[in-house]
């Protein structure tokens, strides 16, 4: 009985391994063995006629991977040569003490940036001298047509468009379009363009009043921020417009407008509330509306730049 129930608990035990050992495999991509099937259960035949082996030890290192960790197991004893085989030895790749580590995944590459040749024209280093002696907003947009210049182009459903007043004389400029102008084809007319209204409204004007426009005229996937390179391919189409329309205040809606623009490192906080210069017009750079909608408490720093703007307005009026 004493036997029986040792053999029971051993046979049990070694059960656990092959199924620990089997799992592990799996996970190293081994769908199976090649070699033939041991047996796992001793008839009464054979014991009379094969004596009986040693058991393996309870855990071998090679199919408990934390076996170091929990206890120091000794190695198996070597077999004598004229021993017989145990009738449920388990193939010899299970119990190989160098068995090969779980592989780790390395990162996949991060997918080049686009390149210039690769969108069709790009815009020389001096943006300006793209445009025409007596140019107008339409000729900009006939250059434009349906622009394949910058990946922007895959996702988007409209062309977004500076529109307003071409002789105004303030200028507001966001990063990109939304989902709300992308989809309509218009600058600033979802819940962003609605607070900018009334914005606008506060400083006593009216929107018809005023030219609004974006560095990006197509709307980036997932709202996320224009790449530099998209932002440099469209870039050039606005400073043209800015060059015919000659307004006297540029409002930077945003740190990426902001940089984009003035071609400056420094962040919209540093740099909000006072006169920028671009090529002899004055820039005010704040916050983006959108930004006001999920952090009312900048509000007062908005109206503090826009009174400035108002007030310089005022007092250069011809």
């Amino acid at each position: 009985m004493e036997d029986e129930r040792e053999t029971r608990e051993a046979l049990r035990s070694l059960a656990e391994e092959v199924a620990e050992a089997a799992s592990y495999l799996r996970e190293l991509g081994v769908e199976g063995i090649e070699g033939p099937l041991p047996t796992l259960v001793e008839t009464p035949a054979m014991k009379r006629e094969v004596t009986r082996a040693p058991m393996p030890p309870a855990a071998s290192p090679a199919l408990n991977r934390n076996a170091n960790a929990e206890r120091q197991s000794p190695p198996p004893p070597k077999p004598k040569a004229d021993a017989p085989s145990p009738a449920h030895a388990l193939p010899s790749i299970l119990y190989q003490t160098d068995m090969p580590k779980k592989p780790v995944r390395k990162p996949s590459p991060e997918p080049p940036a686009p390149r210039e040749t690769l969108f069709g024209d790009i815009a020389p280093k001096d943006e300006l001298s793209l445009g025409k002696p007596g140019e107008t907003f339409e000729d900009i947009r006939d250059d434009i047509g349906e622009c394949v210049r910058c990946p922007l182009h895959q996702g988007r459903n409209k062309i977004v468009h500076t529109e307003g007043n071409q002789k105004s004389r303030l200028l507001f400029v966001g990063e990109a379009p939304g989902a709300d102008e992308d989809a309509s084809g218009r600058p600033f007319v979802g819940k962003a363009g609605q607070l900018l209204n009334k914005i606008i409204d506060a400083i006593g004007l009216v929107r018809e009043d005023i030219l609004i426009g974006n560095v990006n005229r197509c709307r980036p996937p997932a709202n996320r921020q224009p790449t530099t390179e998209e932002a440099r391919t469209c870039k050039p189409f606005l400073l043209r417009e800015i060059n015919i329309a000659r307004p006297d205040v540029i409002v930077v809606l945003g740190n990426t407008a902001m940089k984009n623009l003035l071609d400056t490192k420094e962040g919209i906080t540093r740099l909000r509330g006072q006169f920028q210069d671009y090529k002899g017009i004055k820039v005010m750079p704040t916050f983006h509306p959108a930004y006001l909608l999920r952090d009312p408490s900048k509000k007062r720093e908005v109206w503090d730049d826009m009174k400035k703007v108002r007030d310089y307005l005022n007092s250069t009026k011809q």
